[in-house]
């Protein structure tokens, strides 16, 4: 799809207060690493990992959310607000849409429309993509997607039942190697039409491509305070890399694109062994895009648009730069957009 009028108007996001490294978690998991022979270290190593983050208190997705989306309303009314989506992985629960509770934390009008978009770590993308359409058609001026991810209560539920399980060994840890990789952020993004952002950041299109023959190898489930998931993380790789490919020709097509016109890029943030996989089989070079897994692991729905904010704090983006935005989410869906920075 294309976009001709569809503008990042502004951004926010909350950090965790504590980081936890890869170093504690497998101190913490010392009982299971003795009893099963395995070698300290190899949690950072593989995934390259060293910290992730959590907040003190239990803090709702809503919550977390909602902190990070008055960073923008600071600076925006939001009576003009028409269209909130909370996009996380995580809800405060089942019945009503969290969005519900984020649309009364912010005090937005009553004819904001308000929905939770659920898909995986590409929430946030999703959620773009379906506000864009919005916003392009003249539906709506305005969309503000959220995310609020708490990944302690799944951290503290895997190790949990690693300890726990007598059985476990090196052979029966490995699906839950990636839950111990998450970690926790906060993000909002304000969504305008050209109009009342002339100056902002261009979305200008981009692909999805869906492969739920994978739909099996990432699935998590239980109560919202406390989930468990379940990783087949070499087989979701390969296939998450094979997807990639193909939508990342298709996305070049859309666009008009060629390898050599992108000036950055931002992938979703999975861990070293992801990043160097995927832009290896893209044929993109590692020396244009801009990593946050190592401090916050995998922040979910938050980690590619926590990324990119970081990614300019740090004037990581130059004017007119065209970057790829390359998310990826279990079920299995690849989507990906381009940018023209300003």
């Amino acid at each position: 799809m294309i976009f001709k009028n569809l503008r990042l108007h502004s951004w926010g996001y909350e950090e965790p207060e504590e980081f936890l490294s890869s170093e504690e978690i497998e101190e913490n998991l010392s009982p299971l690493y003795e009893r099963a022979n395995l070698p300290f270290g190899r949690l950072e190593l593989q995934t390259g990992i060293k910290t992730r983050g959590f907040w003190r208190q239990a803090l709702k997705p809503s919550t977390l959310a909602s902190r990070a989306a008055e960073k923008i309303l600071q600076h925006f009314p939001r009576e003009k607000i028409d269209l909130l989506l909370h996009a996380s992985v995580c809800r405060d629960f089942l019945e009503p849409a969290t969005a519900a509770q984020v649309h009364s934390n912010l005090k937005l009008s009553s004819h904001c429309m308000i929905s939770d978009l659920s898909n995986a770590c590409l929430g946030v993308l999703s959620s773009l993509l379906i506000a864009g359409q919005m916003i392009e058609s003249g539906a709506i001026k305005t969309a503000l997607i959220v995310s609020g991810e708490n990944g302690k209560p799944l951290l503290d539920k895997t190790m949990e039942h690693l300890l726990n399980e007598p059985s476990m060994d090196r052979k029966k840890i490995k699906p839950y190697i990636a839950s111990l990789t998450i970690g926790s952020a906060a993000v909002a993004i304000l969504l305008t039409h050209a109009d009342l952002s002339p100056e902002g950041p261009k979305i200008l299109g981009g692909s999805t491509m869906t492969d739920s023959s994978a739909v099996a190898l990432c699935q998590g489930d239980g109560p919202t305070e406390g989930p468990m998931m379940e990783t087949d993380s070499e087989a979701l790789m390969k296939a998450g890399v094979q997807l990639s490919f193909k939508n990342w020709e298709r996305m070049k097509e859309v666009l008009g694109w060629r390898n050599g016109d992108v000036d950055k890029i931002i992938p979703h943030q999975v861990g070293s062994a992801h990043r160097l996989s995927l832009l290896s089989v893209l044929g993109l070079p590692l020396d244009r895009d801009f990593q946050t897994f190592e401090r916050y692991g995998n922040t979910g729905s938050a980690a590619l648009p926590l990324t990119l904010m970081k990614a300019n704090e740090e004037g990581f983006f130059k004017p007119h730069d065209k970057i790829a935005l390359l998310g990826i989410g279990s079920g299995l869906t690849s989507t990906m957009l381009g940018m023209e920075w300003v």
